[in-house]
């Protein structure tokens, strides 16, 4: 049986040491670059190899261009993967500790190459802990897989499908973080507060249960169904900070059984790099710059 969206804790232990099982935690801290490898070290499900979101799972930032984490290319991509022993006959399994904010964007990464048998472990590192689950500590590594990349462009939008897109009632931009951060009234990481103009707000945390886990297939449909109306799936785009997280209402889309629909990769933190973009607000549009003017 292969795991395209979700995995239960039940599920995955009994095959962890299957040696076409590649279990890949990708704890992350945006604040603390390092603690999710420290964290890593102290204890990790047995088997686990570690990505780094900034070092495995980025490119190079573009300073005015890109996000704040931008893809690497495809060939970048692929053979980061299979350093990480992922061959195109693995089954891998991604978890974090973030509601699989960033687990899912090895999940998204991997589908963007092509690569189908791919999961997130449900509940995260946290329902593993608290079921009482083996770990290990240390640090480990497994031999190199063969990774041949089977690119899928069509999951990825630019800046031009977004602006395209917001102006369409046949297409849907989303906003995949906080109310908070969607509304101006909040932001802790980015240096301009809003949204993108025709957006609307679909919080990732939405996804999950009190417990951490993510809703069942058919309440997730039913949120998406709010939130999409008459659009379908593959018409919808979304966007977050900068391209990680939006990939867990992408996870979820697909858990749902409603298919795929798009990244923005350059998210918020890319659209705002160029200030004569606009941005909303709750109190309306704002212009930062004329056109033609820096």
């Amino acid at each position: 049986m292969a795991y395209a969206t979700l995995i239960a804790p039940a599920d995955l232990e009994p095959r962890l040491t299957s040696p076409e099982w590649v279990v890949v935690d990708c704890r992350f801290a945006l604040d603390r670059p390092e603690h999710g490898r420290h964290e890593y070290a102290r204890a990790h499900i047995p088997g686990a190899v570690y990505a780094h979101l900034n070092e495995d799972l980025s490119g190079p930032i573009v300073a005015g261009k890109t996000g704040r984490h931008p893809l690497p290319d495809v060939a970048e991509a692929a053979r980061t993967f299979g350093s990480l022993g992922i061959a195109n006959t693995s089954q891998v399994v991604a978890y974090d500790d973030a509601g699989g904010a960033i687990a899912a964007r090895l999940w998204w990464m991997l589908r963007w190459l092509g690569h189908e048998r791919v999961a997130v472990l449900d509940g995260g590192w946290q329902r593993w802990c608290n079921e009482g689950r083996p770990t290990r500590d240390g640090t480990e590594t497994r031999q190199a897989g063969v990774f041949v990349p089977h690119p899928r462009p069509e999951l990825i939008a630019d800046v031009a499908a977004v602006t395209q897109a917001a102006n369409d009632p046949a297409y849907r931009v989303i906003d995949s973080r906080s109310a908070e951060r969607y509304r101006g009234a909040h932001e802790p990481i980015d240096p301009v507060a809003g949204h993108i103009p025709g957006a609307v707000s679909a919080p990732l945390t939405e996804n999950l249960d009190a417990s951490g886990s993510f809703l069942s297939a058919e309440q997730l449909a039913n949120r998406f169904g709010g939130v999409l109306g008459d659009v379908p799936p593959d018409h919808a785009i979304f966007y977050c900070g900068s391209g990680v997280s939006a990939a867990q209402n992408l996870l979820a889309l697909a858990h749902a059984g409603l298919g795929e629909g798009r990244l923005y990769v350059g998210s918020w933190s890319e659209w705002i790099a160029d200030p004569q973009r606009p941005v909303a607000r709750d109190y309306g549009i704002q212009h930062r710059a004329a056109p033609g003017k820096d």
